[in-house]
């Protein structure tokens, strides 16, 4: 900030006021939310005590306030700039000969630059505390689930082998993977790259250990062979612990510097990669989406209060917010559904939001 003047120093210091206090509002609402929610899904099944019911709505809800980030941008930037307005700072501003753009880029660089840490640094720390959420939730309620277990399908593999894994139950303990009654089904690429069973496996138990598969009273057969019994086998894992825990979890809850190794170990495993890949470019165009909804902001803002319809001009903004934020989520709809090409659905609403705030904002400053 050493190469802003006094003036771009004073606005940013209004935003970054006004993001504050709608960050703070919104996070708010949902932490009261996810603390009612979490009350009647847990607390009437299961024994569970109100520090742990605010420690679970406390890791529940970093994520939500993730997903919502763009709408603290777009209304703390609406209420800073309409409180400027309202106080004639910005008619002083411009009648100085000021221009809007030497006010707003400054505040649109700086949610571009909380958008890049949000993405390296925030989404992470989200994807962690949501995990954590899972484990904690799945231990505090484990003497009071009666469904049955449902089955566990992974799948591995590389240029040569494939392995279908198939489980009756799975459990996490210590940040280790244990599969029951499982079925191992293997396979091995012909010269046309057609993968050709091999041999199937089954055993009791499986343990996902560093670079293997440890697996317990196994019985093996091959195509055509009768079965041998052992009491333990090592199979080789192309997964860690955290790769195969998040083929159990959605792409929204892989943290952002995980997504390329599940792309990749996806893609290896025969699998499509489609909704991570969607999930890494949505991630990579929220900085333009936060700087968008800045601008955006800005733009419905800047109405003289004297000429009236000031409070028309942001509610409208406030509606063309939602409607940007429903088309991010309509995209990545069509994109999981291969009706668009994911770089589209991803980097078209974030441009759609900057470009018509920038459009607004020639119109309204240039003529």
């Amino acid at each position: 900030m050493t190469g802003l003047g006094r003036l771009e120093r004073y606005v940013m210091g209004r935003m970054a006021a006004a993001v504050g206090a709608a960050l703070a509002v919104i996070s708010a609402v949902i932490l009261l939310v996810s603390f009612v929610n979490l009350s009647r899904e847990i607390a009437v099944r299961a024994d569970v005590s109100l520090l742990q019911l605010l420690w679970l709505t406390l890791l529940q809800a970093p994520a939500t306030i993730l997903l919502l980030l763009p709408f603290v941008f777009l209304f703390g930037a609406m209420g800073a700039y309409v409180g400027l307005n309202r106080r004639s700072e910005l008619v002083a501003m411009r009648a100085a000969g000021v221009s809007a753009w030497r006010f707003i880029l400054p505040s649109a660089g700086a949610a571009f630059l909380t958008g890049v840490l949000a993405v390296t640094a925030l989404n992470p720390l989200a994807a962690a505390a949501s995990a954590e959420f899972e484990r904690a939730q799945a231990a505090l309620m484990e003497n009071y689930l009666t469904d049955a277990p449902e089955d566990v399908w992974l799948r591995q593999g590389d240029e040569r082998t494939q392995m279908v894994i198939h489980a009756r139950d799975r459990d996490i303990v210590d940040g280790t993977v244990r599969l029951q009654g499982v079925s191992l089904f293997m396979y091995q690429k012909n010269q046309d790259g057609i993968p050709e069973f091999r041999r199937r496996l089954e055993a009791a138990e499986a343990r996902l250990l560093p670079g293997f598969w440890r697996l317990t009273d196994v019985r093996e057969a091959g195509a055509g062979e009768s079965s041998v019994q052992s009491d333990s086998l090592s199979i080789r894992s192309t997964l860690d612990a955290e790769s195969a825990m998040e083929r159990f979890a959605a792409p929204e809850s892989v943290a952002f510097w995980r997504l390329p190794t599940a792309i990749r170990l996806t893609e290896q495993a025969g699998f499509s990669a489609r909704g991570y890949r969607l999930q890494f470019h949505q991630l990579l165009a929220t900085p333009v989406l936060f700087a968008g909804m800045t601008i955006l902001a800005a733009a419905f803002s800047l109405r003289l209060v004297r000429l009236g319809g000031l409070a028309g001009l942001a509610g409208a903004g406030v509606g063309l917010g939602f409607v940007v934020f429903f088309f991010n989520e309509f995209s990545g709809a069509l994109a999981g559904a291969d009706i668009v090409p994911l770089f589209a659905a991803a980097w078209a609403p974030p441009m759609v939001a900057l470009l018509s705030g920038v459009a607004l904002l020639c119109y309204t400053e240039d003529g």
